[in-house]
């Protein structure tokens, strides 16, 4: 688990304006310094090229930049609102993390500050014959960079913001997190699988807000200065609020600054964020599918296809011995698998229950999910099948459609005793 600072810094690189002013940077110091790099520019290059005309090429690369600049702007946030609209709003986060829409905005409004700065610097008189020939060679290498952004924006524009590529980067973002929390499923800490020890003293959240990350290793170091057993009571996802406990501390805690250094150890939001909550990213797949079910909608393909999904990412959970104890005055709760597969189904089971494919599909991903971890998920995934049998049949299904659900749900339930299947789970 990073420090905070550390995740503070990791969440600022993901924004947009990191790389823009990366690029930004690189356009102002490069013709600052033109008099200084102009020196490393052979004397015969200078004197074949003879007096270019690099002011009339920072004049078109100046007015196209900029309109190419708000142009792919547009074109970026209806991509976002697209999503949002045909998937879910939550996934519009990691459109707007895409590392090729970033650095091609960069790379256009980068251009356009060079030429802009150039164009300045021209006027103003303060370049002479070899710092001219250096601004022609970089402005070169300017349109060089900015013809392949447009060839890469315009591959990426032909599947950007579209359902199938939404669902992509939900999925790799749900898996990612979880096997980053399947590898450290205490975040450092001793396992905290019990109650909280009598005696401890609760330490509530002065904000209401979700939890978005947990600093263990501050947690750690108040619980050395302390002399104390810390005991985590809210994992990134909690919802918090005044009257919800954020940690318990067994010790003696004598001021209200050890108490604000506890706190600061959580960082709070308005959001939750997908890199270390793990139940967050098959919520999001699940609101997909769910929204899918709809009868504005009426997309039961794209349900069936994120029930595949969520699949692939929940298969990923496999029994681990306990991992090394880092901070052992920190105790931390493990994310559950139950809660994973409720978060994962449950709503698919409640707004798909007419739809008979649904249901047949969801049936056969309970069954295999409890084939793959059947420690986690087999007693869990025969309640859910249980559950989704019964909305089916409030739903009001056929007679015979309902003979095809519980023939395939007692098939589960059979795999999970160890007796032998015929069905075919294709």
């Amino acid at each position: 688990m990073d420090s905070k600072l550390f995740w503070i810094v990791r969440r600022s690189l993901k924004k947009v304006w990191a790389r823009v002013v990366v690029f930004a940077l690189f356009a102002v110091l490069t013709v600052g310094f033109a008099p200084f790099l102009a020196r490393f520019v052979p004397a015969r290059i200078g004197a074949s090229l003879g007096k270019v005309p690099v002011g009339e090429i920072l004049t078109i690369l100046a007015s196209s930049m900029l309109a190419v600049t708000t142009f792919s702007l547009s074109i970026a946030v209806s991509a976002f609102a697209a999503a949002a609209s045909s998937a879910t709003p939550r996934a519009t986060e990691l459109l707007q993390q895409d590392t090729t829409t970033q650095n091609v905005l960069a790379t256009f409004l980068g251009a356009f500050i060079f030429s802009l700065i150039g164009l300045i610097a021209l006027r103003t008189g303060i370049y002479d014959q070899p710092e001219q020939v250096f601004l022609f060679m970089t402005t070169l290498v300017v349109v060089t960079f900015v013809v392949v952004a447009l060839l890469r924006w315009i591959s990426h524009l032909m599947s950007f913001g579209r359902m199938n590529d939404t669902l992509d980067r939900v999925e790799r973002a749900a898996a990612r997190s979880l096997e980053q929390r399947l590898a450290n499923p205490y975040l450092g800490g001793k396992p905290l699988h019990d109650m909280i020890p009598r005696g401890a003293l609760p330490i509530a959240s002065t904000t209401t807000g979700y939890v978005q990350h947990v600093d263990v290793k501050a947690l750690a170091d108040c619980a050395g200065k302390l002399a104390a057993e810390v005991y985590v009571a809210a994992l990134p996802g909690s919802f918090v609020h005044p009257s919800v406990q954020l940690v318990w501390v067994r010790g003696p805690v004598s001021s209200e600054d050890q108490v604000n250094a506890l706190r600061s150890a959580f960082t709070l939001g308005n959001e939750r964020l997908f890199d270390e909550d793990p139940r967050f990213g098959v919520i999001v797949l699940s609101e997909i599918a769910s929204r899918a079910l709809s009868p504005a909608v009426n997309d039961p393909g794209t349900a069936i296809g994120v029930i595949g999904r969520l699949v692939r990412v929940l298969s990923r959970w496999v029994e681990r011995a306990t991992p090394a104890v880092d901070f052992p005055a920190v105790h931390v709760p493990p994310v559950l698998p139950l809660d994973m597969l409720y978060d994962a189904f449950r709503p698919i089971a409640r707004d798909g229950a007419a739809f008979v494919e649904v249901q047949m599909r969801l049936h056969k991903a309970l069954d295999a999910l409890s084939r793959i971890a059947p420690l986690a998920f087999g007693h869990s995934a025969a309640e859910l099948s249980a559950f989704a049998l019964e909305r089916s049949n409030a739903a009001g299904v056929s007679a015979g459609e309902r003979r095809a659900l519980e023939a395939v749900a007692v098939v589960s339930e059979a795999a999970r005793s160890g007796e032998p299947s015929t069905e075919s789970h294709a």
